[in-house]
């Protein structure tokens, strides 16, 4: 079973103990052998899991239904065929979202934050120790996310500026949105580690099917576009960033979610600095400084989630390799000496740190 939920994603996790510890948290004996029918195939229709099972019809109902609310599989219609496919939700991202989206503080989601926070230490020692075998199955994975820069930041009447890289077109286009708890600062408030910018918890936003899902589900609450807009705004001036999530990590299919984050909470930023998994985005702009207008107040360096600002003599310095457009550095420069700059679409890939405290155990 621990293999299946594996294989559903598209990132090379290990399978330590603490995952094991995670999965028997969730599920029954009964219920993980009926994931088993998803280990060749992570996504099902009705009549494959009839096939696969000895469960009469009420029975299918039942468990599907209980593993859509625990936040284990998704069930939602075929934009082609309209029909209903189930599909094995991976550990992240995936099941650990699911897990918090609800905002509960009861005993079962303190303990599960905190094994999820040993897991991530696990994956660390396991990725760090396999570290050069690791780094090219990473590259051959899908971007998990794409930046969608902060639109006060860029040329909205450039004819460059592509409508999805706009927030407005974003939410412009989706009929059906929700809004949901950030599941990130929410674990992290668990363990008593809370956001270090204070952010707003309930802003991570749906789009279509992946909305009507949640809401149906009790993951989310259906809002406005007025609504969603104003929540994307909120979160820029907390200097967060933009990820846009799309369907089987395809950015060029529709997105399903957008998520606003911070580097202390956000789960993609975590598992890089923790070591286990590189940024692996799709971003199609670069900041550029303009040195006449620098004062160096170090406002950039505190607010840039990547690192990518740095002193140098007394100046500061872009590393063009670690910047992922977001915009928040030009959003809260009080000088307006940053700006964003069209390029073109680019797959970026940083690797996770080397943490010398593991390789020194090699």
């Amino acid at each position: 079973m621990a293999r299946a939920i594996i294989k559903a994603g598209s990132l090379p996790i290990p399978i330590v103990d603490t995952f094991y510890e995670l999965l028997k948290l969730l599920l029954t004996e009964e219920q993980a052998e009926f994931i088993l029918i998803f280990s060749k195939k992570p996504s099902l229709n009705m009549d494959e899991i009839r096939s696969k099972t000895d469960l009469d019809d009420n029975a299918i109902h039942k468990m599907l239904n209980d593993l859509m609310y625990n936040g284990i599989i998704t069930g939602t219609r075929s934009n082609r065929s309209g029909i209903r496919v189930y599909r094995l939700l991976p550990p992240f991202p995936g099941i650990f979202e699911a897990q918090f989206m609800r905002g509960e503080r009861g005993e079962k989601q303190k303990n599960l934050a905190r094994v999820f926070d040993k897991l991530f230490d696990d994956w660390s020692s396991g990725i760090q120790m396999n570290y050069d075998n690791m780094i090219p199955q990473f590259k051959n994975a899908p971007p998990i996310n794409r930046i969608v820069p902060v639109e006060e930041e860029i040329d909205i009447g450039n004819e460059t500026v592509l409508p999805y890289e706009v927030v407005q077109n974003i939410i412009g286009r989706h009929e059906f949105i929700a809004v949901t708890n950030c599941y990130c600062r929410h674990e992290k408030s668990l363990i008593n580690e809370p956001c270090k910018l204070d952010a707003p918890i309930q802003n991570c936003l749906l789009f279509g099917k992946n909305a009507q899902f949640s809401v149906e589900y009790g993951f989310a609450k259906q809002i406005s576009k007025e609504s969603a807009l104003k929540i994307l705004k909120e979160a820029e001036d907390y200097g967060l960033v933009h990820k846009a999530f799309h369907t089987h990590q395809d950015i060029e299919r529709g997105e399903e979610a957008i998520c606003s984050c911070c580097k202390c909470c956000c789960g993609v930023f975590q598992l890089h600095y923790k070591g286990v998994a590189p940024i692996h985005t799709v971003s199609s702009y670069i900041v550029m400084l303009n040195k006449e207008k620098c004062i160096g107040c170090g406002m950039c360096i505190e607010k840039c989630p990547m690192e990518a600002i740095n002193w140098y003599n007394s100046d500061v310095e872009i590393l063009e390799n670690r910047c992922i457009g977001c915009g928040v550095c030009a959003y809260h420069c009080p000088e307006d000496a940053l700006k964003l700059v069209k390029i073109q679409s680019r797959n970026i890939f940083i690797p996770p740190p080397k943490l010398l405290k593991e390789l020194n155990n090699l």
